[in-house]
């Protein structure tokens, strides 16, 4: 499940409110149909979404722009950076099961425990992005004075070109470490949903 980074850099002169990193996020679905956990994971294969690092599809992903707006204040002898608004739009890219009407119990069983870990993988790439445009925003802000605004501008295109590489560091070891966990993880997540079931604390699938 790796991530499509288009980290998009947009730094600009003009000045813009203050205030934390923003968040702007949206969801997409594509269908999944089957009624066997063969025919699912054929069908998420084949119908998921495409990441062009790998060239692979996955059961999920999660695409990312950051976009950093900056303000500079000179004055005799050197120029600072007044302001800096870093915004990261993410759309969330999930799988939906057209779930046949006679589909056996432990297919639809495994199905909500599947989808609801792919919804939490994605969710905490979310997460990644955000805690890591809001430190690129703090790093902005919290820059020294250059000598001139033209340095100023260098100096912040190298604060986001080094955060911004290790956010793809971060987002490329979270998925290293939930791949070998996967399988673990689900049979964890299935017993636990069973207990819950069979303790009345969720209904029957």
């Amino acid at each position: 499940m790796k991530r499509t980074l288009l980290c998009a850099l947009l730094l600009a002169a003009t000045a813009v409110p203050a205030g934390a990193a923003n968040l702007v996020k949206t969801y997409s679905y594509f269908a999944v149909g089957g009624r066997t956990l063969e025919d699912i994971e054929a069908q998420l294969s084949k119908r998921g979404p495409q990441v062009k690092s790998t060239g692979s599809r996955h059961p999920g992903a999660t695409q990312m722009a950051f976009t950093t707006r900056i303000s500079y204040a000179g004055q005799s002898g050197s120029c600072r950076i007044a302001d800096a608004a870093v915004t990261v739009k993410v759309k969330v890219i999930l799988p939906e099961w057209s779930r046949p009407r006679k589909a056996d119990a432990n297919v639809r069983l495994f199905w909500d425990t599947l989808s609801a870990d792919i919804k939490r993988h994605e969710e905490r790439h979310v997460e990644i992005a955000k805690n890591h445009a809001r430190e690129l925003e703090d790093a902005l802000k919290a820059a020294y004075p250059q000598k001139d605004c033209d340095a100023a501008k260098a100096k912040a295109a190298q604060i986001t070109a080094a955060i911004l590489a290790r956010h793809d560091r971060a987002q490329v070891q979270f998925d290293r470490v939930e791949s070998v966990n996967f399988e673990s993880r689900i049979l964890r997540l299935l017993r636990y949903r069973v207990e819950r079931i069979g303790n009345g604390r969720l209904p029957p699938t």
